[in-house]
């Protein structure tokens, strides 16, 4: 039976660990946000000592985010977010969850095994977060803490913000190497024959 958590942020490895495939979560606290592919490689650049990230990301929760942001006098300010989808950062997210031993990601889509492995070697899991739900998450935002990389349009900067209640994020790779998503593509390549069989004697 999935549990419901209520997860602050920074969280530790076992509160990390003691999530399950299906588990409901709510975040409380600071995450990371972005949704650019050039943002992901500027991270692998400062990885490499190419260039300074504009804030720490060690232990950090990198959220597959993108938003509808403005400049104002006072401030960037959010005007509503939504989820990007995760798997376009397979290639790099491996690297970046081991490098700096993140503790959550989250988007939609899910990632590939190599990702799902990292999760497993550092204590970390891949939260689905609901596509088209912006009125739902934006509502969740407290403030905008930091932005990196201004130099970019808006959701492809790199932004630490603090949330209350972002949920409900379900867990679909927990921290032991488990994928609902690799479970539920298995669970219909099964029934396909059944299925199929079942289309012919229905021809007739």
């Amino acid at each position: 039976m999935p549990k419901t958590h209520h997860l602050t942020l920074p969280v530790d490895r076992d509160a990390i660990r003691a999530l399950e495939l299906g588990d409901l979560v709510f975040i409380d606290g600071e995450i990371v946000m972005t949704a650019g592919l050039p943002t992901h490689k500027r991270i692998l650049e400062a990885m490499d000592g190419k260039r300074e990230l504009p804030f720490p990301l060690d232990g950090a929760a990198l959220f597959h985010l993108g938003s509808y942001s403005v400049d104002t006098p006072d401030g960037f300010e959010i005007l509503y977010m939504n989820p990007t989808t995760s798997t376009r950062f397979n290639p790099v997210m491996p690297a970046i969850i081991r490098h700096f031993g993140l503790t959550l990601v989250c988007g939609k889509g899910g990632l590939d095994a190599a990702s799902a492995e990292a999760m497993r070697e550092v204590g970390c899991v891949y939260l689905s977060i609901l596509g088209g739900g912006a009125a739902l998450h934006s509502d969740a935002i407290r403030k905008v803490v930091d932005v990196g990389w201004t130099d970019l349009v808006s959701h492809y900067r790199m932004v630490k913000m603090q949330v209350k209640g972002l949920g409900p994020l379900t867990v679909e790779i927990d921290a032991h190497g488990h994928n609902g998503y690799d479970l539920r593509q298995q669970s219909a390549r099964d029934r396909l024959p059944a299925l199929l069989a079942e289309m012919n004697a229905a021809r007739g």
